[in-house]
């Protein structure tokens, strides 16, 4: 049955005096769904756009290194190359391999790959809270969610190139979320399942999980783990959110996971090269250390309160709760919802606060730590806590509109109301999605003029070295605020002028 089908028949079998005054007009049937189609159509094609300018990705920065290493040493030596001289991280260079590994057809593909990914996680994890929360889930508006949720993550920061185009970010930074949001699913799953083989399977599955992403992404796995050992105190079964041990356990090895894996990295010979690179002037632990990690905090955050279009996951949100809170009405299909203690009820809803607030300044501390003064500006990295960021707004919303829209129309409230605050929600929403078209707009320039520029030089480099040459001429293109060849004076330390060399097969560059 569809949605103005039900509400037509709700119409005709309800009594006036139930919630309808006289001469009051009905809810406006399709000012929801054309709200959420609006928004799935202009958040849908940006990140439309976005994979698109997949086609036109072509190295820059780290490309060079990772694509000539997954060529010439293959996925496991590119894996054996990162762990022993690199930074460690195992299941990143695994995945570099595979990605690199016929040549740059890979990078093409990812950023597709990653937005269908992500938002199919989205939808079904959206299907599971909105059950939650009592009420019925809408295709249309768990789509208008994982869609508008992913243009702000994507195009809403300062870096948008490197978060969903530039392949070694996206695979240690965007992609970790969407392994996670797939591994919460497996633990809703493994919870419910009543076959004993299936949940040992999904127990299992938390830990090697948790590892390969503690080998993955240290930002990741420190707000993953955060995160992980708050809600596994919340299911301990005395506090009632949980019937038995199964979320706990799963939790705890989830947890486990990621500690072996961070220690895996961290004992790694090439993380201790790393961090050789950045000696650390002052202890973090340090009076002035923690001053300085506390001023890069600071500075980081007021980078993203200054983006207004974030709180368009709240809008979007709140359109769900209304669509699922009316719908739940007229199909009259109430679903009784478990009674948490208050108390209980209360940390659930705090619980995002200060995972967000503390794996943020773990973020900064871990940048501080890798690059030195200038780590926080790594904006690339500040996906591992966005993304929990925009879920949570998205959920306080879908909480606001599922309970502020059935307390209005249980009360009689008019249905203008309702209607205004429909209205509302979805024009912020869509103020929040259209003010990212600059920045799309920018980008897909940036991003097709370059690769233009780009295939001709290729074609003359490949040229020269065919006819033998050893030293060719290099021209810097930039994109994204990443190195390019000759970012600094001394060529012995320009690593990103030896990948370059490394990858045309000759000796040396020269700047153009």
């Amino acid at each position: 049955m569809s949605t103005a089908a039900a509400e037509s028949d709700d119409t005709r079998t309800t009594s006036p005096g139930a919630g309808r005054g006289p001469g009051r007009r009905p809810f406006p049937r399709g000012l929801l769904p054309a709200a959420g189609a609006t928004l799935v159509a202009a958040a849908g094609a940006l990140i439309s756009v976005g994979c698109f300018l997949g086609l036109y990705l072509r190295p820059t920065s780290d490309d060079w290194c990772a694509a000539w290493k997954a060529r010439d040493l293959g996925v496991l030596g590119i894996t054996s190359d990162f762990y022993t001289t690199q930074n460690g991280r195992v299941a990143n260079a695994f995945l570099s391999g595979v990605v690199y590994g016929d040549g740059l057809a890979g990078t093409k593909l990812l950023p597709a790959v990653i937005a269908v990914s992500f938002t199919a996680a989205l939808v079904l994890l959206g299907r599971s809270f909105v059950r939650f929360l009592g009420g019925r889930p809408r295709v249309l508006f768990l789509t208008a969610c994982a869609l508008v949720v992913q243009a702000l993550i994507y195009f809403a920061g300062p870096r948008s190139y490197q978060v969903l185009l530039w392949a070694p970010a996206t695979i240690s930074h965007t992609v970790p979320s969407v392994i996670g949001l797939w591994a919460l699913l497996l633990a809703l799953r493994t919870a419910d399942h009543p076959r004993t083989g299936v949940r040992v399977a999904g127990f299992a599955s938390a830990f090697l999980i948790g590892f390969a992403l503690g080998t993955l992404s240290e930002p990741f796995a420190l707000v993953s783990g955060l995160l992980a050992a708050a809600v596994g105190l919340l299911c301990l079964p005395r506090l009632g959110l949980a019937r038995n041990w199964r979320p706990f356990t799963w939790c705890l090895l989830w947890c486990s996971g990621l500690l072996c894996g961070l220690v895996v990295l961290y004992t790694s010979p090439g993380a201790r090269w790393r961090r050789a690179q950045q000696p650390e002037k002052e202890s973090l632990l340090s009076a002035t250390g923690m001053k300085d990690v506390l001023g890069d905090w600071l500075r980081m955050w007021d980078s993203v309160t200054g983006q207004w279009a974030y709180l368009g996951a709240a809008a979007v949100g709140v359109l769900l709760g209304l669509a699922s809170a009316l719908r739940r009405r007229a199909h009259r299909d109430p679903q009784p919802r478990r009674t948490l203690p208050r108390k209980v009820l209360i940390a659930l809803l705090l619980l995002p606060v200060p995972v967000v607030v503390l794996g943020s300044l773990a973020v900064v501390v871990g940048l501080r730590s890798g690059y030195g003064p200038s780590g926080w500006t790594y904006a690339r990295t500040w996906t591992s806590y966005l993304v929990p960021m925009e879920l949570a707004l998205c959920g306080y919303g879908a909480m606001l509109g599922a309970r502020g829209g059935r307390r209005l129309r249980d009360r009689g409230a008019a249905d203008a109301v309702l209607a205004g605050g429909a209205a509302a929600a979805g024009v912020l929403a869509l103020a929040s999605v259209a003010v990212l078209v600059p920045e799309v707009q920018r980008l897909t320039t940036a991003t097709v003029t370059r690769s233009v520029a780009w295939d001709a030089q290729n074609a003359r480099i490949r040229a020269e070295a065919a006819r033998g040459a050893t030293d060719v001429g290099y021209r810097p293109l930039y994109i994204g605020s990443l190195a390019e060849p000759f970012y600094t004076a001394n060529y012995q330390r320009d690593w990103v002028a030896a990948c370059v060399s490394k990858w045309y097969g000759v000796e040396r560059i020269h700047r153009r």
